[in-house]
């Protein structure tokens, strides 16, 4: 059953912007790219980097630390050295608040 909580608010993060939010001791990286906002762990499977710290690219955030690459509306890995998924979580608009389902990744 989804579990949605609150991550953001809508107009908080401009397109382009993240925030880092600790859930259910569970560090979630929400990005808004063009209004519409993605959730992944903010965990490289790598190396437990920080992606809420990596550069951006449209849906593609790189990993700080190596270089991983990882697609922020999916969790897919996209280059090496990551080798597994990060844990995305679907997100959601009520209101003004953005909510992500914690209990999917």
């Amino acid at each position: 059953m989804p579990q949605y909580v609150k991550v953001a608010e809508v107009g908080e993060l401009a397109s382009g912007e993240r925030k880092v939010v600790e859930v259910e001791d569970v560090f979630v990286a929400v990005f808004n790219v063009d209004g519409k906002y993605y959730a992944i762990e903010d965990v490289c499977t790598h190396d437990d980097g920080p992606l809420g710290d990596g550069d951006l690219d449209g849906f593609v955030v790189e990993c700080p630390r190596h270089g991983a690459k990882f697609d922020i509306r999916t969790g897919a890995v996209l280059s090496f050295p990551a080798i597994t998924p990060v844990p995305f979580f679907p997100t959601k608009i009520e209101g003004d608040d953005v909510l992500a389902d914690i209990e999917e990744g």
